[in-house]
């Protein structure tokens, strides 16, 4: 399955969405800090996520408790993979280097990730 791009405010709904695993709309609106979105933005966020289908939803009542269908994983994954495709010419080494050259990753962190990697078999 193909997981479409999510815009910025998508996004954000959607990290809500995953810590929380199911909210009602109020639920969600209070995750966000002040000032915080009209309720009808949200609302039509999430109308938009389900016509992505990375969101449903089961009735109670009056009111929807939303719920993802796309795992955080999978979505990191994919933006992960869509970052190093678009950005470093599809090489993770040189998505590495340049959190290296950054100081955004240090030696010890290598090391980590490497003895990782060994233990992994």
């Amino acid at each position: 399955m193909k997981i479409p791009s999510l815009t910025k405010a998508e996004e954000q709904v959607m990290q809500y969405l995953w810590d929380l695993e199911k909210a009602f709309l109020k639920d969600l609106l209070d995750q966000f800090p002040e000032p915080k979105p009209h309720t009808n933005t949200v609302s039509t966020i999430l109308k938009v996520l389900k016509e992505k289908s990375f969101v449903d939803y089961q009735v109670f009542g009056r009111q929807h408790e939303y719920f993802p269908l796309v795992s955080k994983e999978n979505y990191s994954g994919k933006s992960m993979n869509s970052l190093v495709k678009n950005y470093f010419e599809g090489s993770y080494k040189n998505a590495v280097s340049f959190l290296v050259e950054k100081n955004e990753l240090s030696v010890e962190d290598l090391e980590m990730l490497l003895d990782e990697l060994k233990n992994k078999d």
